[in-house]
């Protein structure tokens, strides 16, 4: 009713809205090209004086970035396919396979979503530092450090996602029993059902699953600073910008991280506007789903 009677409200509030969203990413790229003295300082300036590419030299000599893209390109690149591998197998067995337990298991898969991850990072580092055969250590897991020393390491608590089998199970039981069937009749086994024709139908929702992911796993800092303190070879961008604070000038602090954050969210923003128009569809669908 409010909405009919006041139409110009709901395109003040997109706009509000539109307004938070992308002033503060604005004030991050400006502050990135402000000098030492700009930053911080009062009367705010929004725009710098002089657009100045130092403070990205300057962050890119400080962060190694070379090394800290590859880390967390190569970690980001596993937890995503692993996720969309496991969560399509997974949803699929859930939506469309008749076995006993199956209600059980999706409502322990549930369950599971309850738990912040962050919980379960001490067992899974423990886990990691007993691995057997691995960094150092005998059959029993001892003598060395694991697993914790490897690049594998940064990835191995997020490769399985339990919102990821919910989501793709949830899409993939509206997809007809019949032309399952039909494939099957044919001779097609489970596999191939799976792979040439649940995956295609599914597509959306499954580019919706990777974008999400790729983001949550590229900004992943907690676990990757606990990785990064057995072994700052394999540090990621994350962890990379919040030590520029403790080994950068403090008068130079606040442009150069500002600098840093602009470098570590450009393949994040490339990728979104890539897959923009997969990723709408699939939040839309979803939602009717």
């Amino acid at each position: 009713m409010i909405r009919r009677r006041f139409p110009w409200l709901s395109y003040l509030l997109v706009i509000t809205g539109a307004v938070l969203t992308v002033v503060p990413f604005l004030d991050m790229v400006m502050t990135s090209f402000k000098g030492p003295d700009e930053a911080g300082t009062l009367p705010y300036r929004f725009l710098p004086k002089a657009f100045d590419l130092s403070n990205y030299r300057a962050a890119i000599h400080q962060l190694d970035l070379p090394v800290l893209f590859r880390n967390s390109v190569v970690a980001t690149g596993m937890i995503t396919g692993s996720v969309l591998l496991t969560s399509s197998l997974a949803g699929y067995a859930l939506a469309k396979l008749r076995f006993p337990g199956r209600d059980f298991v999706f409502r322990l898969v549930l369950s599971t979503m309850m738990f912040p991850p962050f919980l379960f990072f001490i067992p899974h580092f423990l886990i990691l530092v007993h691995w057997p055969l691995a960094g150092g250590n005998d059959v029993l897991g001892r003598g060395g450090a694991g697993l914790t020393v490897s690049i594998v390491a940064l990835a191995m608590p997020f490769l399985v996602s339990s919102f990821g089998i919910f989501l793709t199970r949830q899409f993939m039981i509206s997809i007809p029993d019949e032309v399952l069937e039909a494939a099957r009749i044919d001779g097609a086994g489970e596999f191939a059902v799976w792979w040439r024709i649940v995956v295609p139908q599914t597509r959306p929702v499954l580019v919706t699953l990777a974008l999400l992911t790729f983001v949550d796993a590229w900004n992943e800092y907690i676990w990757a600073l606990l990785i990064s303190t057995a072994n700052p070879d394999v540090m990621t961008l994350p962890v990379g910008i919040q030590f520029l604070q403790d080994y950068v000038d403090p008068t130079r602090t606040l442009p150069i991280v500002m600098a840093g954050l602009v470098l570590s969210i450009l393949p994040v923003l490339v990728l979104f506007l890539l897959l923009q128009k997969h990723y709408i569809r699939g939040v839309m669908l979803s939602g009717l789903k």
